[in-house]
């Protein structure tokens, strides 16, 4: 089979043509994400990384397990090609196949690659709800590096340098061990083709930016670049742990401090508690939230009552020496 199937390869992959015959026969699963029987739904692009993961799933779960979705948002040419692609693997596979099409309204604005994700992972987790399942992911070890280097670009925190976990909740990324050159060799390896989105070697979005120049200056400087990176994380992840636990330690099971104890503790670990009251707050991230301890403190020294807005909803109030978190609707929710 032709592992373009449809699109031309990629200069990356051409670079990778000829270690076919030392293609992997196995893929390293990370732990805790897929389970023989386990019932698991697949996010299906039809490009090698989501072909091999469901391949793998195949192997690790049973196919009557695995459930495929392929979400066709039919923004370009070749969209209902992907779609019947998908449904020849998966029925060559035994797998069923859920096929939806989401199409975004007219006039609608921003980020047009954020919209398609979050359609994504909805219709995912609620075919994954209905099944008492997962969704896994076909995250690499070249995008575990990707979103660092780009997180790190656009959001100076320690969450960037952690990169993405195996799991987050019901979300499951088997393949962060492999690069997305193993994930095609493997596809050889079995006589799986793939569809190529030609979007992606493109500098039309950040990403493809990244693929296509700082990834690989990374790797002129060293070709372990990724690996390193990827390794960082892991350590960085195991690390993050035990800071997890000190900050939990400082608040005592509460969701407020008081300020003479958060005074009191190291700056570092009183921005991260800052951090922790925030996002429990919210219910999501607040990446501007550490970076505003030490005027938080400034207020609190001049005592009597006082509040700061942290950004992203987020507001800390101070108040008989107690220092809180709230969540704060947007100015239009508020002025309805």
């Amino acid at each position: 089979m032709s592992a373009a199937n449809g699109h031309e390869r990629s200069e990356a992959d051409r670079r990778s043509q000829n270690a076919g015959q030392d293609a992997p026969r196995s893929i390293p699963i990370a732990p805790g994400t897929l389970t023989a029987g386990a019932p698991v739904v697949v996010l299906l692009s039809g490009g090698r990384d989501s072909v091999c993961l469901l391949g793998v799933a195949v192997e690790a779960c049973g196919a009557e397990a695995v459930t495929a979705l392929h979400v066709d948002y039919g923004l370009r040419d070749g969209s209902t090609d992907d779609a019947a692609f998908c449904a020849a693997l998966c029925e060559r596979l035994g797998v069923v196949l859920v096929v939806d099409r989401p199409r975004r309204a007219d006039g609608a604005t921003g980020n047009l690659q954020a919209w398609a994700r979050d359609v994504r992972y909805t219709r995912g987790t609620e075919l994954a709800l209905a099944r008492g399942a997962d969704v896994a992911t076909g995250h690499t070890a070249t995008d575990q590096a990707e979103t660092i280097l780009y997180r790190l670009a656009s959001s100076p925190s320690r969450r960037a340098l952690l990169g993405m976990a195996p799991r987050s909740g019901r979300i499951v990324r088997p393949l962060l061990g492999v690069t997305r050159t193993e994930t095609a060799g493997w596809c050889r390896a079995h006589g799986f083709a793939w569809r190529d989105d030609p979007t992606n070697e493109t500098d039309q979005f950040a990403r493809g930016r990244l693929r296509r120049a700082l990834v690989p200056a990374l790797r002129d400087v060293h070709p372990a670049a990724e690996a390193n990176v990827v390794a960082a994380a892991a350590l960085l992840r195991e690390e993050a742990a035990v800071l997890d636990e000190l900050v939990e330690e400082a608040l005592g099971g509460r969701d407020e401090i008081a300020v003479a104890r958060l005074a009191a503790l190291p700056r570092a670990l009183a921005r991260l508690v800052v951090v922790r009251l925030a996002e429990r707050a919210v219910g999501r991230l607040v990446p501007r939230a550490g970076a505003r301890t030490d005027e938080i403190l400034a207020l609190a020294a001049r005592g009597g009552r006082a509040a700061l807005d942290l950004g992203d909803g987020a507001r800390v109030v101070i108040a008989d020496g107690v220092c809180r978190v709230v969540d704060t609707p947007p100015p239009s929710a508020a002025a309805r």
